[in-house]
């Protein structure tokens, strides 16, 4: 009587951990899949001034990039001379707005675009974590 209990304990637990195993595979590949760009994709972008710029003006550039259309949020850092912005790509694009941007304040600037020496350097975390090695796993299988 005792065998056959413990028998049915370990298949119900097998059942339960492979069924686990599979929502977890499932969610992991659809948090990771690619997605289309939707009218509610936003993308990150930054504007490095290559002239310094006081904090009135890091006031205006931030007036003026909101009346932009597309952009979402504005940071403006006088100190470092950086504009950060979000923007929607489906109004608008990052150069546009850099473009436009250079030319109604006729200042020296650019959009910093990283390098691949920049994204290999960056978050370490991404190509490494479990998450992933996972993903990647499934992902050669499907």
């Amino acid at each position: 009587m005792k065998t056959k209990t413990i028998k049915k304990i370990a298949l119900y637990s097998v059942s339960v951990f492979l069924f686990l195993v599979v929502v977890l595979a499932v969610h992991i590949y659809w948090v990771y899949r690619p997605k289309a760009l939707g009218p509610y994709s936003k993308t990150m972008a930054r504007i490095d001034i290559k002239q310094p710029i006081t904090q009135d003006d890091a006031n205006k550039i931030s007036a003026w990039m909101y009346h932009q259309k597309g952009i979402d949020h504005v940071l403006v850092n006088p100190d470092s001379r950086i504009v950060v912005f979000t923007f929607f790509p489906i109004k608008t694009s990052g150069d546009k707005i850099v473009n436009n941007f250079k030319s109604d304040f006729h200042m020296n600037a650019e959009r910093f675009v990283p390098t691949e020496a920049d994204l290999a350097g960056s978050c370490p975390v991404a190509k490494t974590s479990v998450t992933y090695k996972v993903y990647k796993f499934i992902e050669h299988i499907l």
